[in-house]
């Protein structure tokens, strides 16, 4: 009888211990699957605006934020002024680097109603998209920007897709992609965007959520966020994360949900006194808000 209670007891440990194990397998499992693929990087707008370009790559290098949009107009200097040699320089100091080159933020926008300007900002985007090109990088960031009054919603709205279109099949000569930043006067209520991208054909031409105040108009974030999602490229704008009122916790959770690998990019907006220490501090919340 003892011999057989002993056994009892053994084999119920000995199951125990296994269910247990499968368990902690499962967990391991189901941990490793819901780890965020998004990674953190910086548009050079306020802080990193007069940094020069050897001194981006290697506060980003620092502060391990690895990915870097470069604004225009800013200290780096990297324009369509370039010439060969030193846009090659440009690709080389990325490549010995461990930052990756996302592209170019670009004012570039098509809501213009005078055909002059509109011809300007698609013919300039295109001389950009070979900079991108050249300099190792994978697209170049434009904007909507604007619905004038003065003109049919419907009418802009073409337009602006059309412009897309046209940017956009350039850009696939060149390995390039579009990234049509949710910017500007009406056009960054997502039910815009969503109809200028309903016009969009070209499989290059990308959004770039923007985390702008209309994404929580009604429906509401989620309902907005899915109404775009398919249209996701590999670039999200994001502000500090620790400023604001933003829902960002609940956008990297749909993010995290539709398994997105981009770069989320900080745009920051504050004027801290060590910006070094305030990119490091961004990149502990955004690791601990994404379960990275």
């Amino acid at each position: 009888m003892k011999n057989n209670l002993s056994r009892r007891v053994f084999i119920q440990k000995s199951l125990a211990a296994g269910i247990g194990l499968a368990a902690m397998r499962n967990l391991e499992a189901f941990s490793v699957s819901v780890v965020s693929g998004m990674k953190l990087g910086l548009c050079t707008y306020l802080w990193g605006q007069d940094w020069d370009l050897p001194t981006l790559i290697a506060n980003c290098e620092k502060t391990g934020l690895l990915g870097l949009e470069l604004r225009t107009h800013h200290a780096h200097k990297v324009e369509t002024n370039l010439n060969a040699a030193q846009r090659a320089e440009v690709k080389k100091r990325f490549a010995d680097s461990k930052v990756t080159c996302i592209g170019y933020g670009a004012n570039f926008e098509y809501h213009s109603p005078d055909p002059a300007k509109l011809r300007e900002n698609i013919e300039q985007t295109k001389e950009y998209i070979k900079l991108c090109k050249d300099i190792g990088a994978s697209g170049i960031k434009v904007k909507p920007n604007d619905l004038p009054a003065s003109v049919a919603k419907e009418k802009t709205i073409a337009q602006i897709a059309a412009s897309l279109n046209e940017v956009g099949k350039f850009a696939q000569d060149y390995g390039q992609l579009i990234r049509v930043e949710v910017h500007g006067n009406l056009t960054q209520e997502i039910p815009n965007m969503r109809a200028i991208f309903e016009q969009v054909t070209e499989k290059n031409v990308k959004m770039c959520w923007n985390c702008n105040d209309q994404d929580l108009l009604p429906p509401g974030l989620e309902a907005n966020f899915n109404s775009v999602k398919k249209w996701f490229g590999d670039t999200v704008h994001i502000r500090e994360l620790n400023e604001g009122n933003y829902p960002y916790q609940q956008l990297f959770n749909l993010f995290n949900g539709i398994k997105y690998d981009g770069w989320i990019l900080l745009e920051a907006r504050t004027s801290p006194a060590d910006r070094i220490s305030a990119m490091k501090d961004q990149l502990a919340l955004f690791n601990k808000m994404t379960g990275i």
